[in-house]
């Protein structure tokens, strides 16, 4: 069976650039299926679901319309948006339009969509509270900044007091503020948007970076591993054969050292060699419950299933480990913050301390 290949974003007109959020593509698959189950033929459930379309999943709906009036396929027409229809899905629904299961493909697409939500949304929940915590700390900066130094420094400057190099930081840092805001936005503005410039022109690079730190790297890995699965389970289950399924799901993969594994076991495969021998030669990077139980998937069949255990099972370990990582950086940002916020009001204590003592000894 072929893989289907949407076309280039560079090549598309601008309309085929639209994208839908997942909550749309869900309610999508779900009211397709669900029509499609009550015998209404497909471009009529198309039809039914422009009237109530809004935005651009009204576009997209009208789109397809057309392609299904011209005689075009629905995998086809969704292969025209690949900014809101992965390889993925587009691979489930050609092989159900040509096994005449597209209801059931659907309905199953709409579930492997809900539990990535709810998988991304784990992962988003534990990122809550560390950019909370940051952004509380720059608020005490600038507050300290724009409020406190202007004033201590008045006193400072009145008393002729010797300052430390921290203190004299803090005078310079809010009077530079305060007397230059709309050049600090600007450099800041502009600091930031390079930053992300670089990001995007060298993702793979501060993507590999940023994933070899200690703590990161494991999470990622079993992240990887979660999604990964979820997508084999889905296609294999859809009846399309491995080596396509592996070409499709390693497209999900962030980490290179997996993405390398997962390509070399897409060419031993292809050469005849079974999915977990080509797995066995790298346990570091992937577990080896995760590998008997493909092992045993292979040797009775039921692969796809395996897949499915495998993904809930790297599914319950990805909470567990967002849960820890989570216990152990409340700490360590807590302490981070006070050492910080200590810090600056040592700053501003410690001359005033001194002057004291200076003034008793006296």
């Amino acid at each position: 069976m072929t893989t289907v290949k949407p076309v280039k974003p560079k090549d598309q007109p601008a309309e085929y650039k639209l994208r839908i959020s997942v909550k749309e593509k869900m309610q999508l698959m779900g009211n397709l299926s669900t029509m499609l189950r009550a015998g209404i033929p497909i471009l009529e459930v198309v039809v039914s679901l422009l009237d109530e379309a809004k935005g651009n999943l009204k576009k997209v709906l009208e789109t397809v319309k057309e392609d299904l009036q011209a005689g075009m396929m629905l995998h086809q027409s969704f292969a025209r948006f690949p900014n809101s229809f992965d390889k993925v899905s587009i691979n489930l629904i050609k092989a159900a339009e040509e096994a005449g299961t597209l209801e059931v493909a659907l309905k199953d697409a709409q579930g492997s969509l809900q539990r990535e939500m709810e998988f991304s949304d784990k992962i988003k929940s534990a990122m809550i509270y560390p950019l909370f915590i940051v952004m509380i700390f720059l608020g005490v900066i600038i507050m300290m900044l724009v409020v406190v130094m202007p004033k201590i420094a008045q006193v400072f400057g009145r008393l002729d007091m010797k300052l430390s190099a921290v203190t004299k930081l803090m005078i310079a840092s809010s009077n530079l503020l305060m007397h230059h805001t709309v050049a600090v936005i600007a450099v800041t503005a502009t600091v930031i948007f390079l930053i992300v410039l670089f990001f995007k022109l060298n993702r793979r690079l501060v993507s590999n970076l940023l994933f070899s730190l200690p703590v990161l790297s494991g999470l990622i890995r079993q992240i990887d591993l979660t999604k990964f699965s979820r997508n084999m389970a889905l296609l294999l289950n859809s009846g399309l054969p491995i080596v396509t399924c592996l070409e499709l799901s390693s497209e999900v993969v962030l980490k290179h050292d997996l993405q390398l594994l997962l390509k070399n076991a897409h060419q031993n495969i292809t050469a005849g060699k079974r999915f977990s021998e080509c797995l066995r030669s790298e346990k570091k990077l992937v577990p080896g419950m995760v590998i008997k139980l493909i092992e045993v998937g292979e040797k009775t069949g039921t692969l796809q299933q395996s897949m499915k255990d495998i993904t809930e099972m790297l599914d319950y370990e990805v909470s567990k480990s967002l849960k820890n990582a989570t216990a152990m950086l409340e700490p360590i940002m807590l302490v981070f913050v006070g050492v910080g916020v200590g810090g600056m009001m040592m700053a501003i204590i410690g001359p005033i301390y001194g002057m004291i003592s200076n003034v008793n000894m006296r």
